[in-house]
């Protein structure tokens, strides 16, 4: 009989700091804004200046390797070619579906 005494006595602690934790008041937090996504237009500004700073990389590289400078592998060189080609590959493919999302806009009737 003693265990369920202890056991009654333990929920009725556990239900008096329920109680109590409920009862506080809840500090009230100030919500700060939160913050801005980044427009579409600053995204895709962002990718074409990436874009660019790939293929000058690439140009780069590979003046660098004609003239022989040491350091320059042409693995090294072969890698950024094909990085830039392949993120203006992408630019490209982003750029016609905006076109052809532009262009199917402007045929739907009003």
């Amino acid at each position: 009989m003693s265990q369920g005494v202890e056991f009654n006595r333990l929920m009725l602690e556990m239900r008096a700091m329920q109680m109590d934790a409920m009862a506080r008041a809840k500090p009230v937090q100030v919500e700060q804004p939160a913050a801005a996504a980044p427009s579409f237009a600053d995204m895709l500004g962002q990718a074409v200046n990436k874009v660019a700073a790939n293929q000058k990389v690439s140009s780069e590289m590979a003046a660098a390797f004609e003239m022989g400078q040491k350091g320059v592998d042409l693995t090294d060189v072969m890698i950024a070619s094909q990085k830039a080609s392949v993120s203006f590959e992408a630019l490209t493919q982003v750029r016609n579906k905006l076109v052809q999302a532009y262009q199917d806009i402007m045929q739907m009737p009003v």
